[in-house]
Formats: C-alpha cells, structure tokens, sequence
C-alpha cells in the first residue's frame, strides 16, 4: 500500500484571490460546523467570511496565515500585534483564530501554522506569544501542549455554546529571538 503525498504550505498572506478566499469561506464554515472555529458557533456563509477576511487584511496589527493542502486553503490562523501606542506589552503577540477544516487533518498542517506564527513573531521582536482555547478544543489543547505552550489559567465562563457555559484555557510561550539573548533570560528558573 502507498501512501499519498500531499503538498503542505503555510504563508502568510497580504491579498486573497477570489478562488482562496471562496476556499477558505469553505474551510472556516467546516471547522464552525465540526466545532473548532473561532468564536463562532455556527457556520457563517460565504458572504459574512468574505467580509471578515477582507477586514483581517485591512488591520494593520494583524497578520493573516493561511494553510494550503496541495495548492488549496484548508485553514488559517491570525497574529495580533498590540497597537504602536502600547509601549509596556509590545514585547508580546497573541495566536488566535487558528484552524484547519476536518477534511484536511492529520497532515501536520496545524503545527507547522503554528511554528510559522511562532517564526514570524520572533522575527518582528516578539519574545511571548499568548493564546487561549476553549475547554471543548481538545484537539487543539493538546496540540498547543505539545508545543511547549504553558497554561497559566482557565476562566470557568469564558464562553456560551448551545446554552451551556464553557471554560477557557489561557497559555504562554516564551519565543527564541531571531537575535539577542535566550528566552531563558526572560524567565529564569524558579529557586
């Protein structure tokens, strides 16, 4: 038996064609539906994403990834930067709206978006980068787990879905610079 081959990429994009834009409306709808989106809890529609996309790009602070599954968008990710005027956390970035659609799991598209994000956080002087998962995503938990990422605390209301209250997870993870002194010297081992 042989195994297919598949061409797996992450970019980070500045523009979307109307053809991976149509792709990737698809792939958010599928991972709402199988209820790994972010935030939302029920399938938006092509048009509603299409106007989320197009605003991601027009923010300044945020960075759109997509990931692509031989040559399709099959999912995305966000790094949000803190605004210019926030001198004291510039230092540290947020992961969010990070997904892959059900149908194009277990390639190791997640991680390798993930990494992505973590390189180019680093690369901008990043030193943190934050994140947080509802309980329910345990796929993602343990993905984000097995990363290296800490969890520091859970908000036991941290969301409503189908009328049940859901906790959050929140977790950290201390960036190599691209130059500079270790993230070691960040955090120092408790005595």
């Amino acid at each position: 038996m042989t195994q297919a081959t598949h061409t797996l990429l992450v970019e980070r994009v500045d523009s979307l064609s109307d053809a991976d834009l149509a792709d990737l409306c698809e792939a958010t709808d599928a991972a709402i539906i199988e209820g790994g989106g972010f935030g939302w809890v029920n399938a938006q529609g092509r048009e509603a994403l299409t106007r989320h996309f197009r605003g991601v790009l027009l923010v300044p602070e945020r960075v759109l990834f997509v990931a692509r599954l031989d040559g399709h968008p099959v999912g995305s990710a966000q790094l949000v930067r803190p605004p210019r005027y926030n001198e004291a956390q510039a230092w540290s970035a947020q992961l969010t709206h990070a997904y892959i659609a059900p149908y194009a799991r277990g390639h190791g598209l997640a991680r390798l978006m993930v990494r992505r994000v973590e390189e180019h956080a680093a690369a901008l002087g990043h030193r943190v980068l934050n994140l947080d998962v509802r309980e329910t995503q345990e796929t993602a938990i343990a993905l984000f787990e097995g990363l290296g990422y800490t969890r520091w605390g859970t908000h036991p209301a941290y969301a409503r879905i189908e009328g049940r209250t859901v906790a959050g997870h929140h977790y950290y993870k201390a960036l190599e610079p691209v130059r500079g002194r270790s993230k070691d010297a960040l955090f120092p081992p408790e005595r």
